[in-house]
């Protein structure tokens, strides 16, 4: 688990909202393994703060469904098939109509940031840049995500996205699946560079579909049914 990190200064007028940012980046970037344990004590020591706004923080992100608590600190929820499939239909629902406004609103800045992601994923496959082409995904989403003006459709999208982290960390850290993904996002590129409502919206489900095949090729369960992703996650990937 990565314990990393600059102290986050104790002249703040918001140490939890600070200490959530914190938290939600290592639980985006994978640095919060399916058995690391979240404790108060350790986390407002590393941060150097007070217990209250890590103990805020972390409800918080228990309520919000990227934490459940144990006897012994919080952990990540642990996910079944069923949810993962859940997920996806979720994002089935949201994520096509959200890049038909982005393919509308996209400005100069955020296609330009487009096509800096998309050239970064392309030289983290070559390299087999496993980190490289996970921060590569991110800023693309990020891009174009950043133009969709309904925040809480965005807000929505990202929840339910970072609530299958594991599923993402594993198909990226695939050499088979990175291509694809390379593919898709190229697809995706060219429709927001011409505005193409209607094949931001299609490639877009697509591109969805294309990750949960992806997913159920790479997927094994554990004895309790939990999705077990450890032999296919790269090292370097779930470092952060």
């Amino acid at each position: 688990m990565d314990t990393g990190g600059a102290a986050i200064p104790r002249r703040s007028e918001s140490l939890r909202a600070r200490v959530y940012d914190d938290l939600i980046d290592r639980i985006r970037r994978g640095a919060v393994g399916r058995d690391d344990r979240l404790v108060d004590t350790e986390i407002a020591a590393r941060l150097g703060v007070s217990r209250m706004p890590v103990r805020e923080a972390l409800l918080q992100l228990t309520n919000e469904g990227y934490l459940v608590g144990t006897t012994r600190g919080f952990m990540r929820p642990k996910l079944t098939l069923a949810d993962v499939a859940d997920v996806f239909e979720v994002r089935r629902l949201l994520e096509p109509r959200a890049a038909a406004h982005a393919a509308q609103a996209l400005d100069a800045d955020g296609l330009a940031r487009l096509d800096t992601a998309l050239a970064a994923a392309r030289a983290a496959v070559t390299a087999g840049d496993t980190d490289g082409l996970f921060r590569a995904n991110v800023a693309f989403r990020d891009a174009w995500t950043g133009a969709v003006r309904n925040v809480r459709l965005t807000a929505a999208i990202a929840r339910f996205v970072d609530h299958v982290q594991v599923v993402r960390l594993a198909t990226l850290s695939d050499p088979a699946t990175q291509p694809v993904v390379v593919e898709g996002l190229a697809r995706l590129a060219d429709a927001f560079r011409r505005r193409d409502g209607v094949a931001a919206h299609d490639r877009m489900a697509r591109f969805i579909d294309t990750a949960e095949e992806c997913f159920g090729r790479l997927a094994a369960v554990d004895a309790d049914g939990a999705i077990d992703f450890a032999g296919s996650i790269a090292p370097s990937a779930a470092a952060g």
